[in-house]
């Protein structure tokens, strides 16, 4: 792959690679990690599948987000044994969004939360999804539907044990 048929990739894909990121990490890594994306990108650029090339970014977006995550955790556990809490959440963070599938979700192994995020969020087909994963489209297939499955159920049980109290 040429720089140019690089630039014309990098210029079709980057606002799917920031929605993808903005939905895994906070906003303001948005742009670093987009660019750590790309640089991974231009270095393997000879290993993208033609006609396949967002799956595979997606790929290497989650190799890096990955990695976000592994040093940002890092990070603070050493933080948190420095650091003393100092209040808890307001109530207005803890009122927004939908606790039950919140909860349901982080039961979730995170390759389930992986197949179920490229399929709904980044609407992704399951070749798609098969490149991104480094699995075999049928695999997709089953996985996708055993992890809808058991979201499904998690939540079912997170809104009946809500009922119950």
């Amino acid at each position: 792959m040429n720089t140019e048929e690089f630039s014309a990739l990098y210029r079709e894909h980057l606002p799917a690679l920031s929605k993808y990121l903005v939905r895994r990490v906070p906003v303001n890594m948005v742009e670093d990690l987009a660019s750590d994306i790309i640089e991974v990108a231009w270095r393997k650029a000879n290993q993208a599948p033609k006609g396949k090339e967002l799956a595979w970014l997606y790929k290497i977006a989650g190799y890096v987000v990955a990695n976000y995550r592994t040093k940002t955790n890092n990070r603070n556990r050493i933080l948190a044994l420095l650091i003393e809490t100092q209040s808890a959440p307001s109530a207005e963070a803890v009122a927004l969004g939908d606790q039950d599938l919140g909860i349901a979700w982080t039961k979730l192994k995170p390759s389930e939360q992986q197949l179920i995020s490229l399929s709904s969020f980044e609407e992704l087909s399951v070749s798609e999804i098969a490149i991104a994963m480094s699995i075999s489209p049928n695999a997709v297939s089953i996985r996708l539907h055993r992890a809808k499955t058991k979201l499904q159920e998690l939540l079912e049980l997170q809104i009946g044990e809500d009922n119950e109290r």
